[in-house]
């Protein structure tokens, strides 16, 4: 992704039916249009550990992911960095500090209302 900033950074979701999407296709079905933004800073233990929740929820589910690092946005910074991981789902704050699988799981699935 030349000339892609690295506030933004997307992962691709997973291919439709690999393993984990076929094993639950109704959460799949329920997280296609979701987006979760995990925010971040370098050197941050809790971030890495955030990450691999994020990640392994997200890969399950095809959801696509993006990280953004508040070292380098002075407006996310601002916002966030007493908080710091943060996980956003639909642009809308989620969590922060310890992600929970299982919470984050139930967010992509259900209905949006």
């Amino acid at each position: 992704m030349a000339g892609m900033s690295p506030l933004f950074r997307r992962r691709a979701p997973q291919t439709p039916g690999t393993p984990e999407t076929a094993e639950n296709p109704q959460a799949s079905a329920h997280s296609e249009n979701h987006v979760v933004t995990l925010i971040r800073k370098p050197g941050c233990h809790l971030c890495d550990d955030a990450q691999l929740v994020v990640d392994k929820v997200c890969a399950e589910l095809g959801v696509p992911w993006e990280e953004k690092d508040i070292t380098e946005d002075r407006a996310l910074h601002d916002q966030y960095w007493e908080q710091i991981p943060v996980v956003l789902v639909d642009g809308r704050q989620h969590t922060f500090w310890r992600v929970n699988e299982e919470r984050l799981r139930r967010a992509l699935t259900e209905q949006s209302k």
